[in-house]
């Protein structure tokens, strides 16, 4: 695919602060090394493109096996066909975590979960609010004085 397909690059973008933050996180504060601003816009413009290429190939790869989800196997194999198949461990190994973290992640709870009411105590409330409803409507309109 190429770039007038997603609209082109000047859309796609990540966050300079987070990208910031990782490069703090990666230079040593005792190494005296510094980061220019353009270094970073450079490595961002990089990224975007590293991350537009191994999609655009995972979507190929997906769109010839007839699926409209981009899954995986499909990323893996779109780093392989790519010549990084040096990356494929250390991604099924982060995708690997994620399903763990989302599996042992606190549910939301439902709205009927957070009353702590039984349904019975729900269901009574409910025909309450229905009765006062019905009660208001058969009044007709309320008159001006």
């Amino acid at each position: 695919m190429s770039d007038r397909e997603f609209g082109g690059n000047d859309d796609l973008s990540l966050p300079k602060a987070t990208v910031q933050k990782i490069i703090t996180e990666i230079l040593p504060s005792t190494s005296g090394l510094t980061y220019a601003k353009d270094a970073r816009d450079l490595l961002i413009e990089c990224c975007v493109e590293f991350i537009t290429l191994i999609s655009s190939e995972a979507n190929d790869i997906a769109e010839k096996e007839a699926k409209k989800t981009i899954a995986c196997e499909h990323v893996t194999k779109a780093l392989e066909d790519l010549g990084f198949h040096e990356y494929v461990h250390e991604v099924l190994d982060v995708a690997s975590e994620h399903k763990e973290q989302q599996k042992t992640r606190e549910k939301k709870q439902s709205k009927l979960e957070q009353s702590g009411l039984s349904q019975d105590e729900l269901l009574r409330q409910q025909e309450e609010l229905f009765g006062a409803a019905r009660s208001k409507y058969n009044q007709g309109p309320a008159e001006s004085a």
